[in-house]
């Protein structure tokens, strides 16, 4: 939005009785979907600022840096994390499957999705998080919902990870124009630096910084943009989910 507000301001400029627009512009009544952005698109085709061709690419330009915006509106942590990311997943990787006791006897709901391979299945753990602006704390998902070539400091974090009920996990960050992949083995988790406790037990119960990260049952992992590279080894792309989740397993 930022960049399409700063496109707007620079064609505005070019304006007759621009001073007079404004001061319409900071008075103006809007009722979706008649808000300001179509009021001065209008009056910048009506002086000819701007062709319909432009507007056109401006409109484009807008949508594709916004391509999952519409995912940071997703109000219900179950329903972006796992609603909205099993079936995404599942969409660009079809032999993901969701578990059932017919495959796994033992199945208790410890993991979320499996693929099968040569005769057995593996275990994956999904979590997904959305990059937020950390300096807007109180404004809304959609407001601090950051581009993936965004330098602003954010704040992910992966929770309730359980390394010992799954083989492999992935994990997707939600931008407001893509989406990024990591796959890895859950021996990658459990040996990061970072990853500590998210709930106190017999194990783990002073929090203290020396803990076993083997004992901890749940726990959790923060990136941000001090710690991201940590994880960059593991990155795919989307096409490349399945032969990673198949390495990362065997690996």
């Amino acid at each position: 939005m930022e960049q399409l507000e700063n496109e707007l301001h620079f064609l505005m400029k070019k304006m007759n009785n621009k001073e007079e627009f404004q001061n319409t512009l900071e008075h103006l009544k809007v009722i979706e979907p008649f808000n300001k952005y179509d009021f001065i698109i209008s009056k910048l085709l009506s002086e000819n600022i701007i062709s319909y061709d432009d507007y056109i690419k401006m409109r484009d330009d807008y949508i594709f840096r916004n391509l999952f915006l519409y995912v940071f509106e997703i109000t219900s942590p179950r329903g972006f994390g796992d609603t909205w990311a099993f079936s995404h997943l599942m969409t660009i990787e079809p032999l993901l499957k969701h578990p059932t006791k017919h495959e796994d006897p033992d199945y208790k709901g410890q993991y979320d999705l499996y693929l099968p391979h040569n005769g057995e299945i593996i275990k994956i753990e999904i979590k997904a998080s959305r990059a937020n602006d950390r300096n807007k704390s109180d404004a809304p998902l959609y407001e601090k919902a950051l581009d993936s070539n965004s330098n602003k400091k954010f704040l992910m974090n992966f929770q309730q990870l359980k390394p010992s009920c799954c083989d492999v996990y992935i994990w997707l960050a939600v931008y407001r124009d893509k989406i990024r992949y990591w796959v890895m083995k859950n021996t990658i988790i459990q040996n990061h630096k970072n990853f500590c406790p998210q709930h106190r037990n017999e194990e783990t119960e002073t929090r203290e910084k020396t803990y076993d990260r083997t004992k901890i049952f749940e726990g959790q992992i923060m990136i941000t943009n001090e710690n991201i590279n940590s994880i960059a080894p593991y990155e795919v792309e989307s096409f490349q989910l399945r032969q990673a989740i198949i390495e990362q397993f065997e690996s």
